[in-house]
């Protein structure tokens, strides 16, 4: 049904993108997604590029431990000692960051990207959203329910 639609990725776009940093803290972008009942966000820099993507799934899987790597790094620091609870707390803050569970292998469009091309996409990488960009910048994101309601307009 979308091969002989007209419209662009730019016309099927939400423009008002909810989005998270890398050092956006986990539980706030979980709020931002229950808020604004999303299921995933963009993850952006200081310039509004596109660095990764953060799902519901993601936060989800995050545990609240040290890594093997993280424990080992830990434990030699201290040789023995007792390490300091502020510095603990900085470490574990560190841990409850965006950046520690986005996925930076982002697929993104160009908002002069056909419908067709859009909907392509989403199946060929099995994803449920995909953010829209012009020279590199975020302009808007794409879901799967977006397409389907192009596909019931048209």
């Amino acid at each position: 049904m979308l091969e002989t639609s007209t419209l662009t990725a730019g016309d099927l776009a939400t423009r008002d993108v909810v989005t998270v940093h890398p050092h956006t803290s986990l539980r706030f972008a979980a709020k931002l997604m229950a808020q604004n009942r999303v299921s995933g966000l963009p993850v952006v820099d200081e310039d509004n590029r596109v660095i990764g993507m953060v799902s519901e799934g993601d936060l989800l899987t995050w545990r609240d431990e040290p890594s093997e790597n993280q424990a080992w790094w830990l434990n030699m620091l201290s040789e023995g000692f007792e390490l300091s609870p502020d510095f603990l707390d900085v470490v574990k803050s560190e841990r409850e960051k965006v950046r520690n569970v986005m996925h930076g292998d982002v697929i993104t469009v160009d908002e002069a990207a056909s419908a067709e091309r859009v909907a392509k996409v989403l199946v060929e990488h099995g994803i449920k959203r995909v953010p829209v960009v012009r020279d590199g910048r975020l302009v808007g994101i794409i879901s799967r329910g977006d397409l389907v309601a192009a596909m019931a307009k048209s």
